[in-house]
């Protein structure tokens, strides 16, 4: 276009497009990404010392509980789009139970979690068993507690999206609780096959 036309246009037909979510908090991701690649390198690196170590350990670990994960927090993904879809079109009541569809996802990843690590935990495993279970508990504890986390925040905006707080012109809030999901379950789709599926 010449300059001639941009100045003719509506102010209104301007770029306006911008960042979803908060500034802070994708710093934050961005910082926990980073963490998370550092450990997943220094597993990956661990690994090609005692290749026949970390195949026998994996294979204590239950696929289907993995798979069964991975599966509820990309639906929980799904469900926070939608939600934030809802909100923008002054759709509170639907946003409302998306949020609450992605929280029933989350607790549904932290019980069959618990269950692992419970059954870990009797089976007399801890971090100082060897070196893959030690990746396993590190790289999956943290994970979890960012998994609580996320659903803390998510329970917070589905409060607020309950009592109409949140509609077409204020989700700011909401895209950033969305991002910080997005994060947790990125994060879980590279751990699930690094740990669980790779030999």
């Amino acid at each position: 276009m010449t300059p001639s036309v941009l100045s003719r246009l509506p102010v209104h037909a301007a770029d306006t497009r911008h960042l979803a979510g908060d500034l802070a908090v994708w710093l934050i991701i961005l910082a926990e990404l980073l963490a998370f690649a550092i450990l997943f390198l220094s597993y990956a690196f661990a690994r090609t010392f005692d290749v026949a170590l970390f195949n026998a350990s994996q294979r204590t670990l239950d696929l289907n509980f993995g798979a069964i994960n991975t599966v509820l927090l990309i639906t929980g993904s799904w469900c926070v789009v939608r939600a934030v879809q809802a909100v923008k079109q002054d759709a509170s009541a639907a946003g409302t139970r998306w949020l609450l569809a992605a929280l029933a996802c989350g607790s549904g990843f932290v019980f069959i979690k618990v269950m692992e690590f419970s059954d870990k935990a009797q089976a007399g495993i801890d971090l100082s068993t060897n070196t893959f279970y030690m990746f396993y508990i590190l790289l999956t504890g943290f994970h979890f507690f960012h998994v609580l986390a996320a659903m803390v925040f998510l329970t917070i905006l589905l409060v607020k999206t309950g009592a109409g707080r949140y509609g077409k012109h204020n989700h700011h809030a909401l895209e950033t609780g969305a991002a910080f999901w997005h994060m947790v379950d990125l994060l879980w789709i590279v751990l699930f096959p690094l740990i669980y599926v790779m030999r």
